[in-house]
């Protein structure tokens, strides 16, 4: 079967109203032999072995050090509802390759929407232009990588229906004006994403990924009085369709309630500086934004991160640890393999208050002489691979929260982040906190909201004086900014006692 690519991607992306499908395999003609698994692959993207040897060739032509095809063919789907009423429907198609050529620290990069081995071609000799010293390119042996599964799922969002999918969203509508009178409006929405991927590189690897995405989400919007205040819930997983439920319904409609009713009765803190404790879950992205940063290898080797210097030196309490992983399974941050192709890891940030490693990409990796820790991750097949997080958290440490509260005799207690600045270079943050606690004499006691917790990352890292035993994963929709480029991640954090942010509140 051969079927005019593009001609589908026109047919597909019409497909507002069902579900969208995916062409019958053509079959590849190359005559080396590939697993099962790759051959699929290689038919989904209608290319052979020899065409991605010949593409890598034209690419090394003029004196590359290295050169990789990132394939990418990505389904995405969205619902939304507001006034009671599912009333937003979207889906769209993306496809094509991005070839990157390197020649030292420099990049040489240029895309296609068109696999044919002609637009192909064409754009690896944009991206060989990055050198400029002609020399014979000795192709090498196809490796074959097989890659971990960190996501296995049941159902593909591929072959679910629209209408499948619109009983959870108006579901969720209805179940949160239930759970309280004073709710006035409910906006929710239900986005799903697949994405293959396939990669091959100069040195002759070839691998692949297939990555499902969903994200669930509802905001309540509620009125006493004259007051109306409104808040925000949602989860985010590399799960399929099987993962909704009338249970996760539920949870989101409770949480968002809840979440909501805490600021009628919320004020805010007296300003200046203060112990801060951060909650459990989603204060760590305050751990990512601030501090984790600092820690991508591409600030670091050129020297303009503050921890440029300060690798195998101690920057923290010896009972901190801080990793970056992306193999917790079926997590929104987690990756099969990364977008260069390499496998990912648990990499240990800091290891027992000790700078233990940057977040590397293959440049970085080569400029400091390590292995790469799967974080090379780019937005789409549009965009180079530049060190990114996946999911980055502290473990649990030694204390307890009580115990942490006893230590605090006014300050103030924040878990629900809403947005922020960072500046990336030397970690300066500013944060708007939706809402959180007063603390007094130990105790939690007025609600708090609509404050901004103002410090320096590596500073705050430096001022955790107690990490509790309560470490919590946040399943949200985070997403992380870097360079023109947007990726899903997570973050986690346990209770965490900083020993002085300043807060902006009242006049004091």
């Amino acid at each position: 079967m051969n079927i005019n690519r593009r001609k589908f991607i026109k047919t597909g992306s019409a497909a507002v109203a069902g579900s969208v499908l995916i062409p019958p395999l053509i079959q590849s003609c190359q005559n080396l032999k590939v697993s099962e698994n790759v051959k699929s692959y290689l038919d989904h993207f209608e290319v052979t072995v020899e065409m991605l040897q010949k593409v890598i060739s034209t690419a090394m032509s003029r004196g590359g050090d290295y050169a990789d095809l990132f394939f990418e063919h990505k389904i995405s789907n969205s619902l939304g509802l507001e006034d009671g009423k599912v009333n937003r429907a979207y889906s769209n198609i993306d496809y094509g390759v991005g070839i990157r050529v390197l020649k030292g620290d420099q990049t040489g990069f240029a895309y296609s929407e068109d696999v044919t081995i002609k637009a192909m071609l064409n754009a690896a000799k944009m991206a060989a232009a990055i050198a400029d010293n002609p020399g014979k390119f000795e192709k090498g042996n196809v490796v074959e990588k097989m890659p971990e599964e960190f996501y296995r799922i049941d159902k593909k969002w591929e072959d679910v229906s629209v209408k499948d999918k619109i009983p959870f969203v108006q579901k969720i509508n209805d179940r949160v004006f239930s759970l309280d009178e004073k709710v006035i409006k409910v906006n929710a929405f239900l986005n799903d994403e697949t994405s293959y991927v396939m990669y091959y590189d100069s040195e002759g690897k070839l691998t692949y990924d297939y990555r499902p995405l969903v994200s669930f989400g509802v905001v309540s919007i509620m009125q006493r009085n004259e007051q109306i205040e409104n808040n925000y819930s949602a989860r985010s997983f590399r799960k399929g369709f099987e993962w909704l439920s009338d249970d996760v319904v539920n949870e989101l409609a409770q949480e968002t309630v809840d979440k909501t009713n805490i600021l009628f009765d919320a004020t805010k803190p007296k300003a200046g500086e203060m112990p801060v404790v951060m909650g459990a879950g989603g204060s760590g992205i305050l751990l990512h934004e601030a501090i984790g940063h600092t820690f991508e290898a591409d600030f670091n080797r050129k020297g303009e991160s503050i921890f440029s210097d300060k690798m195998g030196k101690k920057v923290a309490e010896s009972f901190i640890n801080i990793i970056d992983d992306g193999t917790l399974i079926n997590n929104r941050g987690s990756l099969n393999i990364d977008d260069e192709g390499n496998e990912v890891q648990k990499t240990y940030l800091v290891k027992d208050g000790i700078l233990n490693s940057y977040i590397h990409d293959r440049i970085s990796s080569n400029y400091y002489g390590v292995d790469p820790t799967g974080n090379g991750r780019r937005e789409s097949f549009r965009h180079i691979p530049i060190p990114r997080m996946r999911a980055t958290y502290m473990e649990t440490g030694p204390h307890t929260r009580e115990e942490i509260f006893e230590n605090v005799d006014y300050g103030v207690y924040v878990d629900n982040f809403s947005n922020g600045q960072v500046k990336i270079g030397a970690g300066d943050f500013t944060f708007f906190v939706k809402s959180g606690y007063l603390i007094e004499k130990g105790k939690l006691t007025q609600p708090i909201k609509d404050i901004n917790i103002i410090g320096n990352g590596p500073q705050a890292l430096a001022d955790i004086s107690m990490v509790a035993n309560d470490f919590l994963i946040d399943n949200g929709t985070w997403m992380c900014g870097k360079g023109g480029q947007s990726v899903p991640v997570t973050c986690g954090l346990p209770s965490v006692l900083v020993k002085k942010l300043t807060v902006g509140g009242t006049s004091a």
